[in-house]
């Protein structure tokens, strides 16, 4: 399983000098050792590891002999799941403390390799069910009551069958993983690792290296000069290499191609949709409604212009605080008790699993010098779920903890509720838990305040979390559609291209109210959720879902809140649109969408009459 994500920008550390690991206190420290000891214990892994994937491949051929045979060989692709997901949970995390560590490089690169080892051994399986009769399978789940925990997963094979390749070719496959994986890879080194950017002038007029993290901290000054100069810098870094970056995002999206042709899809985005059992009208549906209700954002971008004062919106101006005179500071572990309180409606059981994970190894705080830039929520079965953070002392970053607190808490539900087939869940679901927090926290402290600025400063958060996870990550997934389908087309991805694509939709999403900044069009370059195809979509999808589900858990109470930790419990064990129909919401309608962008609306009308009385 991936890493789980916030859409948003974000994370760093307050202070003008980056820390080094070893200056940051253990209690703020996440504790990988409870995957793994050390690295000669995972080694050790590695090696059962090698040694499952042979005695599964000396089952080829003979999965339609017996039910017995075929439940054998289900069990052993479990273990083997299971165990690689630690392995490479263990490498990539260890990775992540420091990007520049040749060590866990290294040992990321192996659990690579062993993985795309793995995936050979296991090439003939799924074709091989499929050449079992369907009488037959279905025979054997009849005839054996411990196969039939497979029952869904045999099913879902059934439904895709026309997209499964014989043995000898999955196996060709299998084999090019760890090369087709390269664009991704190559990003995430650059970006993290080589790529440096300028010293840049911050509030207080100081010199200081911008970095990842604190990007978006000088985006959100009130000093419009420090704004422009960060936003400059940071996209004048990337532009000096857009061609490095074309290249290697057209090759990605050349895999994507790749991919789905040789499966037998219409498309790329058809492909990565199907994997969900997701109808390709629900991305359209949702591009669509956002389109549709795109001049609720221009009455927000005007209401910005006018609020602080501006002849022109720039686009290095929409992330400043409207109200920008409150100065909320909000230290880790305040953030960690505020969130406790916040998520009450979700019971006592859900706020005590929370509170005692965030105090036992959960969390990665602080930024730290070559560490992953961002957030997200990762675990592997057998183990508590993790998550990284790069915290400052804000309330996005406690609104990113909230968010990351709900992967987390989804991850320790399907895990202690679901066997390892089951235990993974889909993005598109994942983003619903993430952000069904953050509604909650809205909520609490909304609820808790008669100040009418602070009443202002938490629309002005929700607002930017709706138009940075609905608007933003929406103009990002049609990014996406419009890149595939033209080099689909056969056109070539040229930086010109994208460029020129990326600042159109710039123009369309912002420019009724906004000045469209050149520097913007390379802002593709920088953008690491491209390298997972049709993904960045689940994050709209998921807070529409999400919307609806804390009005429910907020208004109908406890059957509600057990609805939906039935929900967060049931993994992967049914597909998304069908676990979120059972929790109260229907994703095959555009009415969640448009309801949530509807709420945007009317929240923008609540913010003016506050701040412009």
């Amino acid at each position: 399983m991936e890493p789980l994500h916030r859409p948003n920008e974000g994370g760093g550390s307050s202070n003008r000098d980056v820390l080094t690991r070893d200056k940051v206190d253990p209690q703020y420290k996440w504790r990988l050792e409870d995957m793994y000891t050390s690295v000669d214990a995972w080694d050790a892994d590695a090696n059962t590891v090698l040694k499952l994937g042979e005695e599964l491949a000396g089952l080829e051929g003979q999965l339609n002999q017996s039910a017995d045979v075929l439940l054998k060989a289900l069990r052993l692709q479990d273990d083997l799941g299971q165990r690689l997901s630690m392995m490479f949970a263990f490498a990539r995390m260890r990775r992540d403390e420091d990007n520049t560590n040749p060590t866990y490089q290294a040992l990321t690169d192996k659990a690579m390799s062993i993985a795309v080892q793995v995936e050979q051994a296991k090439a003939f399986l799924v074709p091989e069910i499929l050449e079992i009769p369907e009488t037959q399978l279905r025979s054997f789940l009849h005839a054996n009551t411990e196969l039939q925990l497979y029952e869904f997963v045999i099913d879902d094979l059934i439904r895709q069958k026309a997209h499964v390749l014989p043995t000898e070719q999955e196996a060709l496959l299998a084999a090019a993983g760890e090369v087709t994986s390269a664009p991704g890879q190559i990003f995430t080194m650059f970006n993290n690792a080589d790529l440096k950017f300028p010293m840049v002038i911050d509030d207080d007029g100081e010199e200081i290296q911008l970095t990842h993290g604190r990007y978006i901290q000088l985006l959100e000054s009130s000093n419009q000069a420090v704004r422009k100069t960060a936003f400059e810098a940071m996209y004048k870094t990337y532009g000096e290499h857009k061609n490095t970056l074309a290249a290697v995002y057209g090759a990605s999206v050349k895999k994507d191609i790749f991919y789905s042709r040789v499966r037998g899809y219409e498309s790329a985005r058809k492909a990565a949709l199907d994997d969900d059992n997701v109808p390709v009208s629900v991305y359209d549906n949702l591009i669509a409604a956002v389109h549709e209700s795109l001049p609720a954002l221009h009455k927000y971008l005007n209401l910005r212009k006018r609020v602080l004062g501006l002849k022109e919106l720039h686009l290095y101006d929409i992330y400043q605080p409207l109200v920008s005179e409150m100065k909320v500071k909000i230290p880790y572990d305040e953030a960690v008790s505020t969130v406790g309180e916040a998520i009450s409606p979700l019971g006592e059981e859900y706020q005590r699993i929370a509170r005692d994970g965030l105090k036992s190894g959960w969390v990665d705080v602080y930024e730290t010098k070559g560490k992953t830039s961002g957030a997200y929520s990762w675990g592997a079965y057998g183990v508590h779920p993790y998550i990284l953070l790069n915290y400052q002392d804000s309330l996005d970053n406690m609104f990113t903890l909230a968010h990351e607190l709900g992967h987390a808490m989804h991850t320790y539900y399907s895990h202690e509720n679901q066997p390892f087939v089951y235990s993974g869940y889909t993005i598109f679901v994942a983003e619903v838990a993430s952000t069904c927090n953050e509604a909650l926290l809205t909520h609490h402290l909304l609820s808790n305040t008669t100040d009418p600025q602070m009443r202002a400063y938490l629309l002005n958060h929700h607002l930017e979390t709706l138009r940075g996870t609905l608007f933003r990550q929406t103009m990002f997934a049609e990014f996406e559609k419009l890149t595939h389908a033209h080099a689909e087309e056969g056109g070539a991805l040229t930086p010109e291209w994208l460029s020129n694509t990326y600042y159109k939709l710039n123009e369309q999403f912002f420019g009724a109210e906004c000045v469209v900044d050149e520097a913007i069009a390379i802002e593709w370059a920088r953008i690491p959720h491209f390298y997972n195809p049709f993904y960045v979509y689940k994050y709209a999808t998921g807070i529409s879902a999400s919307t609806a589900l804390s009005q429910k858990i907020l208004n109908d109470g406890p059957e509600a809140s057990a609805r939906y930790l039935e929900f967060l419990k049931s993994g992967g064990s049914d597909y998304p649109i069908e676990l979120l129909r059972k929790a109260g919401v229907d994703m095959e309608s555009p009415e969640p969408v448009r309801a949530t962008l509807a709420q945007f609306s009317s929240m923008v009308d609540e913010l003016a009459s506050i701040l412009e009385k």
